[in-house]
């Protein structure tokens, strides 16, 4: 990883530090063009945003990514202040005593809970490989779609990057993501989450603030732990030729509706914990959520995302068995009564980490702040939903390619965590 970039106007002056290191996959080669691209990474947001906003597929392609796959957050909140295993197993129906059970299996095979409870903050930085592999739309169904093949990580097209993640609760946290140029920043300061991409303004997530998904990845087991303390064991499947128990964890109703909308609906978000009976470490993880776009009229469309991610590659650090690899593969699948919206996208992401510490001496609450231009729902009175945007700064997405990421895909997983404030009616 480059932490490091040299000065290009004066040789005798000091390297640039960067904020996010660069995986040397980035570099082709060490020419004096490839220096000159990382200098243009490093311009402000709003330079960011104009060079986001050029149409072309390349562009389109990576906003995609980086909506979907850069920064999700976890359905539910997920408290630290309490013991991990705060209920008794006894007296509890058979599922959820299974999966109390294996939990607490869990937390051993982890490092077991003193070792876990010594941690209270975390410094992790690493890289990601990216590609939307596929898109798929159909005029009579997807029986009859018709499929495009957009990248293939193993042919080497994909787009790299690196991350660095902070975090001192399972809601207060910081992500800084920089791939091919394009930086999201993403975080929660224990009372609003948010995200800052280059083509949105900084905005706030709906309802309560919630952990980032890459934590419960193999890198928080105490998070893990609390999440699933409440879930029901509903059997066993195999993953990776690792046989495991299935822990699943349902929304409540409530939750759904703080993060619904007028003209957003989240009917459905559901997750799964696969254990291994052998380690008793999470092998893999998965979440699928449905929500419901209340277009004009009756023409409403279905959006349902599916991530799986596979967790690999656990070590070692200070007593605590962390993850440092794994994969998400991802699909968003778009469906209602017009046949011809149909589609299916699949993406992927290959992510490994490089540096892992606890206890990070002198990481305040400074560190958690959000923007200073976020807008959140409460200020701003109306808000108003980007289902509606065809036109303006992020219209490009719909004309740049349309046979094979478009704008909508986009718009489909930012409208789960948040909605346009009035900033946003010249768009």
């Amino acid at each position: 990883m480059r932490t490091l970039c040299p000065n290009l106007d004066r040789e005798d002056a000091l390297e640039t530090v960067l904020e996010v290191p660069i995986p040397e996959e980035s570099f082709a080669s060490n020419n004096k063009n490839t220096w000159q691209n990382m200098k243009s990474w490093m311009k402000p947001h709003s330079s960011s945003a104009d060079r986001i906003s050029t149409p072309s597929p390349r562009n389109t392609e990576i906003q995609l990514l980086l909506g979907v796959v850069g920064a999700p957050l976890i359905p539910l909140p997920v408290r630290s202040d309490h013991s991990i295993i705060q209920n008794i197993i006894k007296d509890n129906p058979i599922e959820a005593s299974m999966a109390k059970y294996i939990v607490q299996q869990y937390i051993a095979a982890t490092g077991g809970e003193k070792a876990l409870k010594a941690i209270n903050s975390m410094y992790a930085m690493g890289k990601v490989k990216m590609a939307a592999s596929e898109f798929t739309s159909g005029d009579n169904g997807l029986s009859n779609n018709k499929g495009t093949k957009i990248k293939n990580m193993k042919d080497g097209s994909s787009e790299t990057g690196g991350f660095v993640l902070w975090q001192k609760s399972p809601d207060l946290w910081c992500l800084e993501l920089l791939v091919s140029g394009c930086k999201i920043s993403a975080g929660s300061d224990g009372k609003v989450a948010w995200r800052q991409t280059p083509w949105h303004h900084s905005h706030a997530s709906r309802g309560p603030p919630r952990p980032l998904r890459r934590f419960l990845q193999g890198l928080d087991p105490r998070s893990t732990a609390n999440l699933f303390s409440n879930s029901i064991c509903t059997g066993e499947k195999t993953i990776s030729e690792e046989d495991c128990f299935v822990l699943k964890l349902e929304t409540e109703n409530s939750a759904l509706t703080a993060r619904s909308s007028n003209n957003v609906e989240i009917i459905q978000h559901t997750i799964w914990g696969y254990f291994s009976q052998r380690t008793g470490l999470l092998v893999q993880l998965e979440d699928s959520h449905l929500l419901r776009i209340k277009a004009n009229g009756n023409d409403n469309v279905l959006w349902e995302t599916t991530m799986e991610s596979l967790i690999q590659d656990y070590r070692t650090i200070e007593g605590v068995n962390i993850a440092y690899g794994g994969k998400t593969s991802v699909s968003l699948f778009r469906f209602g009564e017009n046949s011809e919206r149909h589609s299916r996208t699949r993406m992927e992401e290959v992510w490994a980490i490089e540096e892992v510490d606890f206890n990070i001496k002198g990481l305040s609450m400074d560190c958690f702040l959000p923007p200073g231009d976020l807008k959140r729902e409460e200020e701003c009175g109306v808000v108003k939903s980007t289902v509606g945007i065809s036109n303006g700064r992020l219209g490009f997405i719909a004309r740049a390619n349309s046979a094979r990421v478009g704008f909508s895909k986009v718009v489909a997983i930012d409208v789960d965590d948040s909605e346009d404030a009035e900033g946003d009616e010249d768009l």
